[in-house]
């Protein structure tokens, strides 16, 4: 038993040695192996606009449901649906035959009116001239100064009765109240309308210029605003905004910020900003999802680096490799903000001068020795 202990302790020393000598082995390789090469650039400071992507939904610039204002059969509809419509155009024809007939009964009661007033003045007049005499009473006449005005009211009635009349005659012919697109109708020849229904006869949109209403989450804002606060970013007086359409397309015309609204969705925790683009073609339309691009500042001193460099360890982390003082590999956690064309633009973990591989990071592991060669910005990418 005693035997068995002593050779089991001797095998077990004489793996460890062996382990031992393969970790040094593997060490001084290490040390003799020469150093990978890869390309490198090296870290500077530039003035870049920054530019924030944020989803939106066309909005109509003007829009206007149409609804009659009278009751009554429609008896022509006078626009082609889809089209395009001029304001005071007529949309649609009401029969106008009962409010014809309330004109001319207007008409009657204003003449009426008249010749009730023409009696009525001229017997003011006679008393008047009477009661100084005391030809009649002072009673009398003060009841004849009240008819004469009573007739003066009738006639002003009759008047306004005369121009309701003319009103409800002239809102027989329904109109366009602006200019723009129309719907499909929601009645034809036949129906019956009533006057302010709820249901509307169409709708008419403009749609030259447009309004594009962009949904940017109040977290975002709250860091836009606390970053300008700092000096990390510098305010922008340019307030064009570009479009991707959803074919990914960029739409050909620039448009302006208009407002931004006061008040958050408390549903969506978002802010909705409101820009105005012009629509010649009318490619933009109502209800259309796109992607707005807007200047959010400009950061006087943005590190700006390919996106090629950057990778992501186990943590999910973004990562850079550089090259040390000694030509070795290091590896740094970075900070990325946004996506500008091909390059990140670095917050945190690089400084003006720091040398980043951006070649050959598949070679090459943290503590190894590099070769470095710089970049240029016109050599090809490997």
């Amino acid at each position: 038993m005693h035997k068995a202990l002593k050779v089991a302790a001797v095998i077990s020393a004489a793996l460890w040695i062996t382990a031992c000598g393969k970790a040094e082995d593997a060490a001084q390789a290490q040390q003799q192996q020469p150093p990978s090469p890869v390309g490198v650039m090296t870290i500077e400071a530039v003035s870049q606009a920054i530019t924030v992507e944020l989803p939106g939904r066309s909005r109509a610039f003007l829009e206007a449901e149409v609804r009659p204002q009278v009751s009554g059969i429609v008896t022509k509809r006078a626009f082609t649906e889809g089209s395009e419509v001029a304001q005071g155009q007529s949309l649609y024809q009401i029969d106008s035959a009962t409010y014809k007939a309330a004109l001319v009964s207007a008409e009657a009661d204003l003449a009426r009116a008249n010749a009730a007033l023409g009696s009525a003045k001229a017997k003011a007049a006679r008393y008047a001239k009477l009661v100084t005499t005391n030809a009649v009473s002072k009673q009398d006449f003060d009841e004849t100064e009240a008819a004469y005005k009573e007739a003066q009211a009738a006639v002003t009635v009759a008047k306004a009765a005369i121009n309701t009349a003319n009103i409800n005659l002239e809102y027989t012919e329904v109109k366009a109240p602006i200019s723009g697109r129309i719907g499909k109708s929601s009645v034809t020849a036949g129906a019956l309308v009533t006057a302010n229904q709820a249901a509307t006869l169409a709708t008419i949109q403009q749609l030259d210029p447009i309004n594009i209403d962009i949904v940017q989450s109040s977290a975002q804002l709250l860091r836009l605003k606390a970053n300008l606060r700092s000096g990390q970013l510098l305010k922008s007086d340019n307030a064009k905004v570009t479009l991707m359409l959803e074919d990914g397309s960029i739409y050909e015309h620039e448009g302006t910020l208009q407002f931004a609204e006061v008040n958050v969705d408390e549903s969506t925790g978002s802010v909705t900003l409101r820009a105005e683009f012009p629509n010649p073609n009318g490619t933009l339309l109502p209800g259309m999802y796109v992607r707005a691009q807007l200047n959010a500042g400009q950061d006087p001193q943005a590190i700006l680096v390919p996106q090629r460099a950057i990778t992501r360890n186990s943590k999910g982390q973004a990562v850079a490799m550089l090259v040390d003082k000694d030509s070795n590999a290091e590896m740094r956690v970075v900070k990325t903000a946004e996506v500008i064309g091909s390059q990140w633009r670095i917050v945190d973990g690089l400084a003006v001068g720091d040398k980043l591989i951006v070649e050959g990071l598949q070679k090459i592991r943290p503590g190894a020795p590099v070769s470095a060669q710089v970049l240029t910005a016109d050599q090809p990418q490997k």
